[in-house]
């Protein structure tokens, strides 16, 4: 459990919506952890270090000295960090095969449906040298989809999975930012209050707030190193 946990789990992080995954979900565990900044508008994430860790040059990453038997063990992908804190600790993901399933589902949706529509939406939307209508109209649709849906899945239930779990905590940081996805809360009430009702838990609101200030430090929309670097996945220089 989350209490025999002697040595901090370092967590490889910038505070964008798939690092607060993992620090909301280690906040939420009361793991220890120590934040090392990835600033992937520098290029940090194409240093041989980190990706040793994460050959994919995306955070976030963790590498835990306590792993398995106790050897050390990384992880990378946000979805995969997620699993193995909850089945390291026994929170947030449920032990039994139904409720594990019904989690999975949801995560996995965010993995690849809420997560990369949303991403391509604040691309298009705000970060795009070139406004592009097409572009903008399908990924606002798609994202606007993709929220009818949860809004639909949380009529009846106070979580996407019944209880709280890791897929709640894996679409928060990208269902927080509706408005730059150019979306309306007030048309899915379900959504909004599972928004009010996830943002009130202390441990989400700590995780959101892990090193915020570096947020403010790039403006990917005017920055055009850090655009060279992120949107052109390749290193500065």
């Amino acid at each position: 459990m989350a209490q025999l946990q002697t040595r901090p789990i370092q967590l490889y992080y910038w505070p964008t919506p798939n690092g607060w995954k993992i620090s909301i979900m280690l906040e939420e565990c009361g793991l220890p952890y120590e934040v090392i900044p990835v600033n992937i508008g520098r290029g940090d994430q194409f240093k041989p270090e980190f990706l040793a860790l994460s050959p994919n040059n995306k955070m976030p990453a963790i590498l835990d000295p306590e792993g398995p038997d106790g050897a050390p063990l990384s992880v990378f992908e946000s979805g995969a960090i997620l699993q193995y804190l909850g089945r390291k600790t026994g929170l947030f993901y449920p032990g039994d095969e139904r409720g594990r399933v019904e989690v999975d589902q949801w995560l996995f949706w965010q993995m690849a449906g809420l997560g990369p529509m949303a991403g391509q939406t604040h691309h298009f939307r705000i970060y795009a040298p070139e406004k592009i209508p097409y572009a903008i109209e399908r990924y606002t649709n798609e994202v606007r989809r993709l929220y009818g849906v949860m809004n639909t899945r949380l009529s009846d239930r106070p979580f996407l999975a019944g209880d709280y779990s890791i897929a709640d905590i894996a679409c928060i940081g990208w269902a927080k930012l509706w408005e730059r996805q150019g979306q309306d809360i007030t048309q899915f009430p379900h959504l909004a209050a599972w928004l009010e009702r996830m943002l009130a838990r202390p441990a989400v609101q700590r995780g959101l707030a892990v090193n915020a200030a570096d947020r403010a430090k790039i403006d990917f929309a005017t920055d055009k190193q850090a655009q060279s670097v992120l949107f052109g996945q390749r290193p500065a220089g």
